[in-house]
């Protein structure tokens, strides 16, 4: 029966790593090499690992460079076929780890699977539905987002590659095209995982700094010699999404104005890219015309469909 080893980075983040750590170890999977790695955390986090350390593989509690650093330690200590991590505030579904490797095993060329995913706010309660699509080399490149909790890889696939610790925001989307470019990546129309964001997270927090990492990942592409003509195939597409996704994240960290300019930038650069996103410009108006609290209320309307 395939290992799965499974990796929660964790710092600092008492308040929901229980959940975490209960949700890989409930999972009705039978062989699955769990391994925790804390940055140590100066809360109730080294507790709460304790509390569970029997039926860990692995943990520490050490200061380390960030959460690439502490993946990457995971990685070098991880033993499965089939590999995943899981950060300290996000969890599984019941069932996703038998799912995934069911899926691995079926299909014997594909080297990353992914399903769709829940966002749910601090308290657990579910406020979207977040259903992914079948996407290629392109679209990563295109900054098409995979979330990343409900991702799986196959560990033959990862050989020689790990996380650039100098990536703090989108190094799990850098990975996704480096595995994409060894093989085949399969999406599975299953919620397999949920996502939590909170005001501490680093997509509430420090939301600016996605875009930024975006341009980054789309120069480094350019520079790779097995990416460069990938790229120069979709080069306005993908430019035109770089400065969407930037657009996503001014909005989302309170700069209407700028959120607009990158749009507009989206817009001249390759329109299709930017009217697929044509809720980024009516959000930034709003802001910027005082109306924010409209979309507000959109927002919450939808969320209020999660409710039971």
């Amino acid at each position: 029966m395939t290992l799965v080893s499974i990796i929660t980075p964790s710092f600092n983040q008492a308040a929901f790593l229980e959940q975490t750590i209960l949700s890989v170890l409930n999972q009705d999977y039978p062989r699955i090499e769990y391994l925790v790695i804390d940055g140590a955390s100066n809360d109730r986090s080294v507790e709460i690992i304790k509390k569970h350390e029997s039926k860990l593989a692995y943990w520490v509690s050490e200061k380390d460079n960030g959460q690439a650093d502490a993946i990457n330690k995971g990685f070098a200590r991880a033993t499965g076929d089939v590999m995943a991590w899981l950060n300290s505030d996000d969890y599984y579904l019941p069932g996703a780890v038998s799912a995934a490797v069911k899926v691995f095993e079926n299909n014997p060329d594909v080297v990353l699977v992914y399903g769709n995913m829940l966002a749910v706010d601090e308290h657990g309660k579910t406020f979207n539905a977040l259903n992914y699509k079948q996407l290629s080399l392109e679209d990563l490149l295109c900054f098409q987002i995979i979330g990343q909790p409900a991702v799986f890889m196959r560990r033959s696939a990862l050989q020689n590659l790990q996380l650039d610790p100098t990536f703090h925001f989108m190094l799990d989307h850098r990975l996704w095209i480096q595995l994409a470019e060894r093989g085949r990546i399969l999406h599975v129309p299953q919620t397999w995982a949920a996502a939590r964001y909170h005001p501490a997270a680093k997509n509430r927090a420090q939301p600016v700094e996605f875009g930024r990492d975006a341009f980054r990942i789309l120069d480094w592409a350019k520079h790779e010699p097995s990416l460069a003509p990938v790229v120069s195939r979709v080069s306005h597409r993908a430019l035109a999404s770089a400065y969407r996704v930037n657009a996503r994240y001014f909005l989302d960290g309170g700069q209407p104005s700028a959120a607009l300019s990158a749009w507009i930038k989206a817009m001249f650069i390759h329109p299709p890219t930017a009217l697929a996103r044509l809720n980024l410009l009516i959000s930034s108006l709003l802001n910027l015309l005082g109306l924010g609290k409209l979309r507000e209320a959109i927002l919450q309307r939808r969320e209020a469909r999660y409710e039971k």
